[in-house]
């Protein structure tokens, strides 16, 4: 990997500078590569160095530092000495034990998991030979007791939801409920219990817009038609359904989207990413695919815990060959990787047509009403409207962006009042910009970072 690619895997700017800091013969007193991995102890401020280990298939990063960024500024320091001074790092004799041990955990379960993912496909595969439908075995009684037990507690929860939300209704939305934030929070709390969890994080997003009665309003709304539509479940469709589940946090096993999902063969070019720190040490990841063949847009939406970091890496500016099966949705959208191959070197997709990438936005929120995101990949040039940042289209068209407010001057510069491209993740208001691509390409969407 060049120096550019290594810096581009950095979680913020700050990570980057302070691997930058870390290069110097002083900083590592071993350091060793063979095709497979690079390895290296990075003094720190202790007396134990940290034990720093890359798997170059992705690349993916493993070192003993507390640090809760990923990769942490040591593993990006590794592979910029690789990428900077390769002859610093030693060719001879095995890996150390701590990294052998590392890579055949990983190998093996790549391999447990790839026979489970053949044994699907086998299945699919035999199933459409006989002509039949390759939906999963039906669900054992015990399962589908569970299942309706549990759909009991989400209506009850639900329920309860409606009649407050009348309350608050009722009382006026300008006036605040009198037990304040902590009446959301109670609420939130109870769709937990009846196994509602997701919505909890719908109510706390309305509770911020107290002070804006209309979006408050459009948000309880969302919530009040997910309540009509669990009522009325047996009347939707299946993809339908499947919105349902997902919207309140029930979402389908890997195996069971294997089974139903939609398999699309493509290349597929990463459009932007985006790492966020959740309650609980928790991480999400979103990478958005463009499939160059396909024109698909995908999700890739990923989890991981404290510094547990991601087995799959994606780098912006990279494609790789692969299988993406989609998540069962009347606006499918999350996938779930199947196959991948190794990233090659390709140009970006052309940004698409204003019209068509609008459309396409809102025929796809209106057929999946609690869709939180879809990706847009637009052409435009970067002006100022007061201090919103704006991305202007043909027909006198303009967007508000969400940047960082501290990178809206560099964007500017960047853009240099020519044509950029720019893809983010639009919510039907604002675009979340994450990659800009002109003269030279800008990656945000790395905490509240950005660079190069």
């Amino acid at each position: 990997m060049t120096r550019e690619a290594v810096l581009a895997l950095a979680p913020d700017e700050a990570s980057a500078k302070a691997a930058r800091g870390l290069i110097s013969p002083a900083k590592w007193p071993l350091l060793g590569h063979d095709a497979q991995a690079a390895w290296g102890e990075c003094q720190g401020s202790g007396s134990k160095p940290y034990q720093t280990q890359v798997d170059l298939s992705g690349p993916v990063f493993k070192c003993s530092c507390p640090s809760r960024k990923f990769p942490c500024k040591h593993g990006l320091a590794l592979l910029l000495v690789r990428a900077q001074e390769p002859q610093r790092f030693s060719t001879t004799g095995a890996p150390p034990a701590w990294v052998s041990a590392w890579l055949d955990g990983r190998r093996e379960r790549a391999e447990k998991q790839a026979q489970k993912d053949v044994q699907k496909q086998e299945q699919r595969q035999a199933a459409a030979a006989a002509g039949e439908d390759a939906a999963p075995p039906a669900a054992s009684p015990d399962a589908t007791a569970r299942q309706a037990k549990r759909w009991q507690r989400i209506e009850a929860g639900l329920q309860e939801l409606s009649r407050w939300l009348a309350e608050r209704v009722s009382q006026g939305l300008a006036t605040p409920p009198a037990g304040g934030a902590a009446e959301w929070r109670t609420m939130g709390a109870r769709l937990v219990d009846a196994q509602a969890g997701a919505l909890a994080g719908w109510l706390q997003a309305a509770g911020a817009e107290v002070d804006a009665p209309a979006r408050l309003l459009a948000r309880l709304g969302r919530l009040q038609l997910l309540i009509d539509a669990v009522a009325r479940r047996d009347a939707l469709s299946e993809a339908e359904r499947a919105d349902v589940r997902a919207t309140l946090g029930w979402p389908l096993e890997r195996d069971e989207v294997l089974a139903r999902g939609e398999a699309v063969d493509d290349r597929w070019a990463v459009l932007g990413q985006i790492v966020e720190e959740r309650e609980g040490r928790l991480v999400e990841r979103r990478v958005w695919l463009q499939g160059l063949d396909s024109g698909r847009r995908a999700l890739l939406l990923d989890f991981s815990h404290g510094t547990a970091g991601f087995d799959m890496p994606w780098v912006s500016g990279q494609v790789r060959a692969g299988r993406l099966v989609f998540f069962p949705s009347a606006a499918p959208l999350r996938a779930l990787v199947e196959q991948r191959g190794p990233a090659e070197a390709a140009p970006p997709p052309d940004a698409g047509d204003w019209t068509v990438e609008l459309d396409r936005a809102a025929a796809a929120m209106a057929a999946h009403p609690w869709l939180p995101l879809w990706p847009l990949a637009l052409q435009g040039v970067l002006r100022l409207h007061g201090e919103q940042l704006c991305l202007l289209g043909p027909l006198g068209r303009a967007l508000p962006l969400r940047v960082p407010a501290d990178q809206v001057l560099t964007l500017l510069a960047v853009g240099g009042g020519a044509p950029v491209q720019a893809s983010g993740e639009w919510n039907g208001e604002t675009l979340r910009l994450l990659t800009l691509r002109g003269d030279d390409a800008w990656q945000l969407g790395r905490g509240e970072g950005a660079g190069r």
